[in-house]
């Protein structure tokens, strides 16, 4: 019995010392820390054509007092390409994440982009929704004749 409650109560004692660690980083925090602030995370692309231009752009700002650095945003599959910014962000400076849908697939989007950042919030997700539909086919104009017409000949 003693084998067991021996690592037990270890075990109890090391939980509590992470999480006082937690605590202390937390009030620790720096204060001019970068801050990342989107004009919106979530785009909807609405209904689109199979094959059309799956682009878009999310715009973002640091509104702290330090330069911003983002790492490479991940998305939830391969059809779902980022594209950041590689250089620090400036405090008060804009810049934007595109994100290319591929559109070759038919069905619904659901997607996701995580933006990891050493900005207080160092983890944003960013979304995109909508529908892709099959491109209507193409109707060629029809030749009319007349049947009762001459042709002229010069």
């Amino acid at each position: 019995m003693q084998k067991f409650v021996v690592p037990f109560v270890m075990l109890i004692f090391c939980s509590f010392g992470l999480m006082a660690q937690d605590a202390a980083s937390a009030q620790n925090a720096n204060p001019n820390a970068p801050e990342i602030s989107f004009e919106k995370t979530v785009h909807d692309y609405g209904t689109i054509y199979q094959g059309s231009d799956g682009t878009c752009e999310f715009k973002f700002t640091n509104t702290g007092k330090e330069p911003l650095i983002l790492q490479k945003p991940i998305s939830s599959c391969g059809c779902t390409v980022p594209t950041w910014p590689q250089e620090p962000i400036l405090p008060g400076k804009s810049d934007v994440i595109k994100v290319t849908y591929s559109t070759h697939n038919i069905g619904p989007i659901n997607k996701t982009i995580t933006v990891l950042s050493n900005a207080k919030t160092n983890r944003i997700t960013l979304s995109i929704k909508g529908s892709v539909v099959a491109k209507p086919a193409e109707k060629v104009p029809e030749k009319t004749t007349d049947k009762t017409s001459t042709p002229i000949n010069k």
